[in-house]
């Protein structure tokens, strides 16, 4: 019998696909040509490259392992357009301010003259005048301090005193100051050496504590303690305790040991202009102890109220 005769008719085109399947095998550029890429044949996996507790990779993720992190590093930065020029000593010379130019700050002299109180007040034993004013000049480091304060009742001197120190600054808002006081009244002239401190306290309290050595062995310790309150930008409210303290008995200056005076006092001023100021204000001042005694002997009160009026300057 023929063996084309015994082939199915349905089987005879897959014989002839599978013909022709195995002469276009060896040419390559036809199967490309025809819009097919050949397939290569899988690669041999020898046990050496396989781990041997190899993890079953999921359907869907990336192999890693098998990437090229060369190509994903990020790209050096960019030079500068224009490149930063080398320091000449011509830009180190500009850098310095010429010698005739305005001083340093530090090293700059400065001045200021302030009359804390110029008053005026009507008392039962006539009209009464005090002034309280300092001054300084120097550096911020180094001054000459001037401190004067008095009172003179109905045309009579009954307190007057000098201070003159030096101040050196130990912090930013602190001065240390020394020197010598000089009493005019009350009593007989007399002299004391003086060290203290001047400065702004937290909450902005202004603050002067100085302590005294007489030249007869007296010692004495003053502290004054201000405050200012802005009640609006020109109307200011100024409180000021004082309190003066002595080591002895000293009856020509009519003080005696401890606490020998309190002074509070509660001043509103309008500002004008800021360098001055009119004010008006009570002040009540206390004596204490054998101070007390000696003031009652001399006809004086211990204890005193009174109104005063006045300006208080600065520049």
């Amino acid at each position: 019998m023929n063996a084309t005769k015994t082939l199915n008719p349905i089987c005879r085109p897959q014989v002839l696909a599978v013909a022709l399947g195995v002469l276009l095998a060896p040419l390559p550029g036809l199967a490309q040509h025809a819009g097919h890429t050949p397939i290569p044949p899988p690669a041999q996996e020898t046990p050496s490259d396989k781990p041997e507790e190899a993890k079953e990779q999921t359907p869907g993720t990336m192999d890693h392992s098998t990437m090229d992190h060369s190509m994903m590093t990020r790209p050096a930065a960019a030079e500068p357009m224009t490149p930063i020029p080398e320091v000449t000593d011509a830009d180190r010379a500009a850098a310095i301010a010429p010698e005739d130019d305005h001083p340093v700050h530090d090293n700059g002299i400065f001045s200021y003259v302030l009359f804390n109180r110029l008053e005026a007040w009507e008392a039962d034993a006539g009209t009464g005048l005090a002034w309280e004013g300092q001054s300084w000049i120097g550096t911020d480091l180094n001054r000459l301090w001037l401190r004067s304060e008095g009172e003179q009742i109905d045309g009579r001197l009954e307190s007057a005193e000098l201070e003159v120190l030096y101040g050196r600054s130990v912090s930013a808002w602190w001065d240390v100051v020394a020197g010598v006081r000089h009493d005019f009244r009350p009593g007989d002239s007399q002299d004391f050496l003086a060290v203290g401190v001047v400065g702004l306290a937290p909450y902005k309290f202004e603050v002067e504590a100085t302590a005294y050595v007489g030249e007869s062995g007296q010692t004495a310790a003053r502290i004054e303690v201000e405050y200012e309150t802005l009640l609006t930008n020109r109307l200011i409210l100024q409180p000021l305790l004082e309190a003066e303290f002595n080591g002895k008995d000293d009856p020509a200056r009519g003080v005696g040991s401890g606490l020998s005076t309190a002074e509070f006092g509660l001043r509103l001023r309008y500002e004008i202009r800021r360098e001055i100021a009119p004010y008006i204000g009570i002040v009540r001042e206390r004596a204490f102890g054998q101070t007390a005694r000696f003031r009652e002997q001399d006809g004086h009160a211990s204890d005193d109220t009174r109104f005063v009026a006045g300006f208080r300057i600065w520049f």
